[in-house]
């Protein structure tokens, strides 16, 4: 290569990453104006009209402890990604109790009010992997590139369970209450989400994914979707 060709791959791989950097600054900016105190006061804060309450928050949290221990899994620190107004974390707390809790936000109004960890899901890292990552409800509004990046990073994340969910053109059309729900989002198939966290997890069922690789015995009829058929 001579050196008038290496001048030009560099300079195209510096505008390359500047080019990076500035989409990922304005999905962030936009991000944060979005997610604003106006929009947590409809979904959130004003029970007339928020998305859920807090009796579903404290079942969810307890099902996602009751699977831990189940399994036992040992669980030291969690990740909580999107975290919201982290409606997850006093149930968690109450028992997990030896847990330390990573609220991570892209909203600035959040970050500000609860002191969660600005950052997005598809460009977090972490020194260590957490035991339990939470992924609930997100990646709806990310498009599908992001979407894809956030869910190979979350493998990279996790060193055990994953929660995930996100909202689908099936819930769209048949579970969800349209009058609560934004409908603002990129709605998907499930399989869209599956195909993806089969790369890197197995699948259990009710929300549950175990990092392939790790040490966790899990019973044939416990596992659900491709992975319980791949078994048979």
């Amino acid at each position: 290569m001579t050196h008038a060709a290496g001048a030009r791959r560099a300079a195209r791989a510096g505008h390359a990453a500047r080019v990076s950097r500035a989409a990922r600054a304005s999905r962030a900016e936009a991000a944060s104006k979005r997610f604003d105190r106006d929009y947590y006061r409809r979904y959130y804060f004003d029970p007339r009209t928020a998305v859920g309450s807090p009796r579903e928050s404290w079942a969810r949290a307890r099902l996602i402890a009751a699977f831990l221990e189940h399994f036992g899994v040992p669980v030291r620190t969690v990740l909580d990604a999107g975290c919201g107004v982290g409606q997850l974390r006093a149930t968690l707390q109450r028992h997990l109790r030896r847990m330390t809790y990573v609220g991570l936000e892209a909203s600035e109004y959040l970050c500000r009010r609860y002191g969660w960890t600005l950052g997005r899901i598809e460009d977090y890292r972490s020194a260590t992997p957490f035991d339990l990552v939470i992924c609930y409800d997100v990646l709806q509004y990310l498009d599908d590139r992001t979407a894809a990046r956030a869910l190979a990073n979350l493998a990279r994340l996790g060193r055990a369970v994953l929660y995930f969910s996100a909202l689908t053109q099936a819930d769209w059309r048949d579970n969800c209450d349209r009058r609560r729900t934004d409908p603002n989002v990129h709605m998907r198939p499930a399989e869209w989400y599956r195909v993806r966290l089969r790369r890197r997890f197995r699948e259990i069922g009710a929300g549950f994914w175990i990092r392939r690789g790790a040490p966790l015995i899990v019973w044939e009829l416990e596992r659900g979707g491709a992975d319980a058929r791949a078994s048979a």
